[in-house]
Parts: C-alpha cells; sequence; structure tokens
C-alpha cells in the first residue's frame, strides 16, 4: 500500500518591497525536518534530485528542499552539522573572510523545545541537546532586531536565502526572486514573514525544491541540504 503522504508544508510566491520571494512555511509538529550531506555510501548528494531518489528508496517522500549553509569545495559543512542527534562537523568560532565569518554568525536548532536559532557562540550553552542543527552566517535577524553589521545601502545584491523562527514549532525558509541585499533580505524576516530571529544561509548557490509548486533548481552541486520529508510512518520531531 502507498504511504499516506500528509503535511502542513505551505509554500508560495510573495511580494515585499516590490521584491518577489519564494517561502515555504513548516510546522515541526507535524512535519519531518531533515539534514541531508551524503548518501549511504559516504558520497555527498549534491542536489535535490539524489535527495529525493534516496528517500523513495526507503519509502519516503520529498517536499521541500533548500541548501542549508555554506560549504567547502568537497561539499563538507564550514561549520556545525547535527544530524538525528549526531555531531557531524563541529562548531567553527574561528575568524575569517566571507559571509559565513560575518559577526555575528550563528545557528538554527531543533531540539525537543523546538526550533531556534542563536549566536553560535552561546550554541554550547544550550541546555536541550540538538536534533537538528546547521550552522551559517550572518545573523539577519535576532530578538527582533537587525544586525548591525549589516548595510541599508550595501551594493552586494545577489538570489539570496535564509531560515526564520517565529515561534518555536514555526519555521519559516525563504528565498528572494531577485536581488538583494543583506539589510533587504532581512527586513523580509522581520517585517514581512514575522520573524523574531532569522538565520541567512547562502547567495549565488541559493536553490529551492518544492514539490507543490514543481520546482526543483539545479544551479550549482549543494553541500548541506535541509528538507521535509513524508512518509506513512508519521516521524516528527
Amino acid at each position: 500500500m502507498a504511504p499516506a503522504f500528509t503535511s502542513a508544508l505551505e509554500c508560495s510566491e510573495i511580494q515585499f518591497r516590490g521584491t518577489r520571494s519564494t517561502v515555504c512555511r513548516v510546522d515541526i509538529h507535524t512535519d519531518h525536518l531533515q539534514l541531508f550531506l551524503d548518501d549511504d555510501s559516504g558520497k555527498p548528494f549534491t542536489s535535490f534530485r539524489r535527495v529525493a531518489q534516496s528517500l523513495a528508496a526507503h519509502d519516503e517522500h520529498l517536499a521541500f528542499a533548500m541548501n542549508a549553509g555554506m560549504y567547502r569545495e568537497d561539499y563538507s559543512p564550514v561549520g556545525l552539522l547535527v544530524r538525528d542527534g549526531r555531531q557531524i562537523h563541529r562548531l567553527n568560532l574561528a575568524s575569517g573572510f566571507g559571509n559565513f565569518y560575518l559577526k555575528p554568525n550563528g545557528v538554527f536548532v531543533l531540539s525537543a523545545s523546538g526550533a531556534r536559532i542563536v549566536e553560535s557562540a552561546k550554541y554550547r550553552s544550550l541546555e536541550d541537546p540538538a536534533l537538528l542543527a546547521t550552522q551559517s552566517g550572518p545573523l539577519l535577524v535576532y530578538g527582533g532586531q537587525i544586525n548591525p553589521v549589516l548595510n541599508p545601502q550595501g551594493a552586494s545584491r545577489l538570489i539570496r536565502n535564509g531560515v526564520g523562527v517565529i515561534i518555536a514549532d514555526q519555521v519559516v525558509f525563504a528565498i528572494s526572486e531577485e536581488p538583494v541585499n543583506f539589510y533587504e533580505f532581512a527586513l523580509l524576516f522581520r517585517d514581512r514573514l514575522n520573524c523574531t530571529d532569522a538565520l541567512y544561509l547562502d547567495g549565488n548557490v541559493s536553490s529551492l525544491y518544492a514539490q507543490s509548486l514543481g520546482r526543483d533548481d539545479e544551479r550549482v552541486p549543494l553541500g548541506p541540504i535541509i528538507g521535509v520529508t513524508i512518509s506513512g510512518r508519521g516521524r516528527h520531531y
């Protein structure tokens, strides 16, 4: 018998300040959010298609996916990655060049108490162990405030994607459909999507898989991927 696919996942295109973005809203109680990096043989997935194929072999279905943070040439994450409660890659508190190192950067975390985004330097002080976590940077919004390092007149304009937390069980992923700067992207999360906290995931490589929209971006090979899966087993956080 085919599995009964159910999900509260909602993906749609919105307009904000004259710019189009696609957003996917996730309820962590009804949507099974997962991180993907390597397949069963240890080879990086690098694409939504290969993730979907792997899931299908295990009687699961990919409903939504997005690149989940910055990665190196071998597709390994630059920072922390926790999958199914197991740390795959350690926390990175180093200084360096590039968006990941714009401080404060942060970690998107799922634990038994729900979803949150924390400054990277505060991650180790969390009481609940992470079931899922990905580190990236910079923070876009933190405690309802836009990261002060973001320049409203910033000249760097790219297709960008990120994740925001509205409340502990409500998460939203967004990808701009037109080039925006960091500040404009942060405003989207705070003022349009009502997120108290939001984390930048990447630009240039930003990609989206949304089954309900018939969308499967194949812009570049990807490192970590985050997605919502559906199966008849109803496995959720």
